[in-house]
């Protein structure tokens, strides 16, 4: 059995991590490295940072805050906003990111997700989707949950596995910064139609929730709000998480 992780999320926006609700109603969070430093000490698995207004505002993501970020943190970092292209990830990548989240270039042109996993390797692309409910299902948006798209979120994904993708990063735009919990009737859905991992994103409130999206099928859960207000840490998710038999790696 593999372990599982927990993941903790800067998005960044004008380089300061910022946090809103539904992806909307953005505060200031705090610098980015230095949040990133604070989470591996405290146990994280991964981290993932993403530019959150890289493709609404068509430029390219901060390299210069990923290499700071990548100087300083040891554990696995994903970094995703504004990948275009196969440079693009090449870019990132060179920087100092063991991992690419590609969304809306995906969308657009699905075959970048088999030539970044052609020349980079699967494990080196995550396909992140961001997924509403929209009537009985859920549909896949892009440009940062501002445009809906005509895909199915659970076939899309399915189509970014049997592409080459490695892992699927997988947000609920209406849990997002709810604190309400994670929509896990989303995330078992596609964590069964699909056999790469897939990463729980969106509406972390408490431990338990953790705890419950992991026993669905997600192989990692992605924490953000809750950790930058200091509700909860990853010691104590972790904590949580193994006393309910989930096995993850020890914190610090």
């Amino acid at each position: 059995m593999l372990m599982k992780r927990i993941i903790a999320c800067l998005d960044v926006r004008d380089g300061r991590v910022a946090k809103g609700i539904n992806f909307e109603s953005l505060r200031d969070v705090g610098d980015p490295v230095t949040l990133a430093e604070r989470y591996e000490r405290e146990g994280a698995d991964e981290i993932v940072f993403l530019d959150i207004a890289a493709t609404d505002e068509a430029r390219a993501t901060l390299l210069e805050v990923v290499r700071r970020t990548a100087d300083r943190v040891f554990i696995p970092l994903t970094v995703g906003g504004g990948i275009r292209s196969v440079d693009d990830v090449a870019a990132v990548l060179r920087a100092g990111a063991d991992k690419v989240s590609i969304n809306s270039a995906a969308v657009r042109c699905p075959d970048l997700i088999d030539q970044c996993a052609a020349r980079f390797g699967s494990q080196c692309v995550v396909a992140s989707i961001d997924a509403k409910r929209v009537g009985r299902a859920w549909w896949a948006f892009i440009r940062g949950g501002k445009e809906q798209t005509r895909l199915d979120a659970v076939e899309w994904a399915i189509e970014c596995a049997h592409r080459g993708a490695g892992e699927i990063l997988l947000t609920s735009i209406d849990r997002d910064g709810t604190r309400a919990g994670y929509d896990r009737e989303l995330t078992a859905a596609v964590s069964k139609a699909v056999t790469i991992p897939v990463i729980a994103s969106g509406g972390a409130g408490t431990a338990a929730h953790v705890r419950d999206v992991l026993r669905d099928g997600a192989e990692a859960a992605l924490v953000a709000g809750i950790l930058h207000d200091g509700v909860t840490s990853i010691r104590e998710l972790k904590s949580i998480a193994a006393s309910a038999g989930i096995l993850v790696r020890t914190a610090a």
